[in-house]
């Protein structure tokens, strides 16, 4: 039977990505999940490893990791049933309102949803049935976790951070996307060139321009892509980090000295390399 099912959609590509577009609307609920509580999840052993050293007692808590306890409404607690969890449906259905107290839900979650869903259907469209497309969509559902986590958080966790890294170079392995060699000096020349640029910017100005996990995801990418790829991906990255940043500061009157998190941009960067960089590189050099 996979094999039967695995050969329809290999033989029907409209199918392929219809099929993978729904599994990235039910991936994007689940990744509301991810981008509300691992942050959390973050902070509370942060204290515990604090209070542990500090050797101050710790308060026994209730559990609380990606699948306990089950979602609630924040304003009343009401536990959500699984009719109420349908991706994008049930919020119109319940036209964005919890089922319970009817006080209003954020439309972020149906977004996050959709935005996840698109960019599924995208990827899979772009790669085809096979392996690539597989990893390529588990990579892009992680970028978008993280990416909404630095935007809310200015965080990039290691806990989906270094497991893609490593993934990236297990893949090389395989040269699915690249070679082992150049997964291995893309990792280090990623993660080494923007530790030199954190500490050249901080010896120059006293402050840091860019966090711990920036460099981690941009070895991420160099693991994925090959080191040939990392100067499109930084590229790409401060070009859309500077329009935006402008944009927000001229239209919204966004504090300059205000941190903007860079995370989001060398995502969204990486995004784009993944799919179309031997594209945009051949063009550059003919």
């Amino acid at each position: 039977m996979p094999s039967q099912i695995a050969h329809i959609l290999e033989s029907n590509p409209a199918l392929f990505v219809a099929a993978v577009t729904v599994i990235g609307l039910f991936v994007g609920s689940f990744l509301n999940v991810v981008i509300h509580r691992l942050p959390i999840m973050m902070q509370r052993s942060w204290r515990s490893q604090c209070q542990e050293l500090l050797e101050l007692k710790q308060e026994p808590q209730e559990t609380f990791n990606l699948n306990r306890p089950r979602s609630r409404c924040p304003h009343c607690g009401h536990m959500i049933s699984a009719l109420e969890n349908i991706p994008v449906l049930s919020y119109l259905l319940q036209r964005g309102r919890c089922k319970h107290c009817r006080e209003p839900i954020s439309v972020r979650y149906p977004l996050i949803e959709l935005f996840t869903a698109l960019m599924t259907g995208i990827t899979a469209w772009h790669f085809g049935f096979g392996w690539p497309a597989l990893f390529a969509v588990l990579l892009t559902w992680a970028l978008i976790a993280m990416s909404f986590i630095d935007i809310e958080h200015h965080l990039l966790p290691d806990d989906i951070t270094l497991p893609f890294l490593w993934l990236g170079l297990g893949l090389s392995l395989f040269g699915i996307f690249t070679g082992m060699q150049e997964a291995i000096i893309g990792a280090i020349a990623g993660y080494l060139s923007l530790w030199l640029v954190y500490w050249a910017f901080k010896l120059l100005t006293g402050k840091e321009g860019m966090g711990y996990g920036d460099f981690k995801l941009f070895a991420l990418f160099g693991a994925w892509l090959g080191w040939q790829s990392l100067p499109l991906v930084i590229l790409l990255s401060s070009l859309v980090g500077a329009a935006i940043g402008i944009a927000m500061i001229v239209l919204r009157g966004r504090d300059r000295q205000l941190p903007i998190p860079f995370g989001p941009y060398l995502a969204a960067a990486g995004w784009i390399a993944l799919l179309w960089g031997d594209a945009m590189i051949e063009a550059y050099l003919v």
